[in-house]
């Protein structure tokens, strides 16, 4: 797992961050987004399979836009908000439609909801916006986690599929990704905290003219 956080840097050479938008991972990223309703759409035709199909690819963008921008050296400021932006988007609907379904249980959404609707508030009380915080290990791991435990329990229902080990396999990565979901987001806050305080610091002294 930690190999794969990182993977497609170039040793040796600095990050170069680009202005535009217009880039590979950006597009993957956008791809994501469209990838979501058509999932919403997939589940509401108890159409699973092709659920399922989608669901895998909409989790393995997540990597994949992250090692292209890394191996192309096409990293960029919209890149370093819209990925997680997507995330979240992501995740807070696949756990409320998991929920609405009956593919996971009602924890499932509490636990990725409450923390995210937290950080968003934190965010705009401290920042008026992001934060623009790095992600951690600990979150991409999440991410990792909840996007594999996810599509476990969802391929449960597709037929030929219902196999109790699935299940079972699944709601136990789902619990370790919701634990990670939970570390991370106090990493996040107290990010966030020291972040602001360190900006008030400079402010205060120009304001007594120290």
């Amino acid at each position: 797992m930690i190999r794969l956080i990182g993977a497609g840097t170039r040793p040796g050479r600095g990050e170069r961050v680009l202005d535009t938008f217009w880039t590979i991972p950006n597009l993957i990223t956008i791809l994501r987004f469209f990838g979501v309703p058509l999932f919403v759409w997939l589940i509401v035709q108890d159409n699973y399979g092709a659920a399922f199909i989608t669901l895998v690819i909409v989790g393995s963008t997540d990597w994949v836009d992250g090692y292209l921008a890394r191996r192309l050296d096409q990293v960029s400021a919209a890149g370093k908000w819209l990925d997680p932006v997507a995330d979240r988007l992501a995740l807070i609907i696949v756990a409320t439609v998991f929920v609405v379904d009956r593919i996971a249980p009602g924890w499932f959404i509490l636990a990725i909801v409450i923390p995210d609707i937290i950080l968003i508030i934190n965010s705009l009380v401290l920042f008026c916006g992001s934060p623009n915080l790095p992600v951690s290990n600990i979150g991409k791991i999440r991410t990792a986690l909840l996007l594999v435990g996810a599509p476990m329990l969802l391929l449960q229902k597709v037929p030929g599929f219902d196999y109790d080990w699935l299940a079972v396999a699944g709601n136990t990565v789902l619990i370790l990704g919701c634990i990670g979901h939970l570390a991370a987001f106090v990493g996040y806050m107290q990010a966030s905290w020291r972040k602001y305080r360190n900006r008030q610091v400079p402010a205060a002294k120009d304001a007594y003219g120290a």
